[in-house]
């Protein structure tokens, strides 16, 4: 929006055209987000608060957590709105990636959001059905998954690239459609699950969100991609806007959400920042090194399908509780232990993901 401004500005005043720089749009993303989350967070939690939006928390869980009990929920709506305007105000509004990001983004959101809704508002301990929770969730990754195949302009924005080797790529075809679904999907989901401690999620979300806008500015511009030998995906780069605002907005929510937390994000932010890492890693085919970098992330989905499995099949529970992060804090682990070591893995997985841009 404002780039259009600019633009427009630029052809009287020469100094406007320095926001055609993708860098400079991407720092102002971060700052606007940032700000949005900062300033208004504590309206917020108020309004959370009038309208008793509070937590329930489970009492076969660990112990110190039913002091959570009534904390305001459905925090992770600012977070949209923050990323949302952000990124409209600094993007190119002509990019469809762009469009593919907010609108999914936005989706999974409301998917969260009808969740928390009744299972805080309405008191309803179900919440939303799992089989429509999954339904959109599949109308939306599927959906996400078709426009980006229809839309591809060469072979290489449909190809799976395989991180650390220089020439190898495996031909999806239609697959890649498949492959889209679940990495969005299956990241939505995979950050809900992790959202079980104060800043467990949010900070690996701003990690590998921050990771993901250095691979949009590379993918990007053809010069970085043909020296890295990384695909080239034209458009992308606008991407680290988007990516930026996430980074900003969820720094800004750690503010409030860090231990011990004054508010929770709920599915409606867990959801939607799941799937928006998801997609994003799809457009700059980056969907292994997204494996690597949220490792986190799939170590806690993973540890509840050994869980369930294992006493499904035998009886026996592997974990203490699952995800395994509460298996820690059942271990003796204080909550901020569990949650700065978690913090750690992430940056060294992280810097793992970043190094595939060399090493090959």
């Amino acid at each position: 929006m404002l780039l259009m401004l600019s633009d427009l500005l630029s052809g009287y005043i020469s100094g406007f055209s320095v926001f055609q720089y993708l860098t400079l749009r991407a720092i102002l993303g971060v700052l606007t987000a940032l700000a949005i989350s900062v300033l208004f967070g504590p309206l917020m939690i108020r309004k959370l608060q009038h309208y008793q939006i509070g937590q329930s928390v489970r009492d076969d869980g660990p112990q110190s957590h039913l002091s959570k009990a009534g904390t305001p929920t459905m925090g992770g709506a600012l977070i949209l709105i923050a990323i949302t305007i952000s990124t409209l105000l600094w993007s190119d509004l002509s990019n469809h990636y762009v469009w593919i990001t907010i609108l999914v983004t936005l989706l999974f959101g409301a998917i969260g959001w009808v969740d928390d809704y009744r299972k805080v508002v309405q008191k309803n301990s179900r919440g939303l059905p799992a089989r429509w929770k999954y339904l959109w969730q599949s109308v939306g990754g599927a959906g996400a998954a078709i426009a980006l195949y229809l839309t591809a302009t060469s072979p290489v924005e449909t190809q799976l690239i395989v991180p650390f080797f220089k020439n190898i790529s495996i031909e999806l075809g239609l697959a890649f459609i498949v492959l889209t679904y679940f990495v969005i999907v299956g990241t939505s989901n995979a950050v809900n699950l992790t959202d079980g401690l104060d800043g467990l999620a949010i900070m690996p979300t701003v990690l590998v969100a921050g990771a993901l806008a250095i691979f949009c500015y590379l993918s990007g511009n053809v010069k970085f991609a043909q020296y890295l030998q990384i695909p080239y995906v034209p458009g992308s780069g606008e991407l680290i806007i988007f990516c930026g605002s996430m980074v900003g907005a969820g720094l800004g929510f750690l503010w409030f959400n860090t231990y011990p937390a004054q508010v929770f994000m709920g599915d409606v932010g867990a959801l939607a920042l799941g799937a928006a890492l998801g997609v994003v890693a799809v457009i700059v085919r980056q969907e292994l090194v997204l494996l690597i970098m949220g490792g986190v992330f799939v170590m806690e989905t993973v540890s509840v399908i050994l869980q369930v499995g294992s006493y499904k099949l035998t009886g026996r529970r592997i974990f203490r509780m699952a995800p395994i992060h509460h298996h820690f804090e059942l271990k003796g682990w204080p909550e901020p232990r569990v949650i700065v070591r978690f913090w750690i893995i992430t940056v060294i997985l992280v810097l793992v993901g970043l190094a595939s841009l060399k090493i090959r």
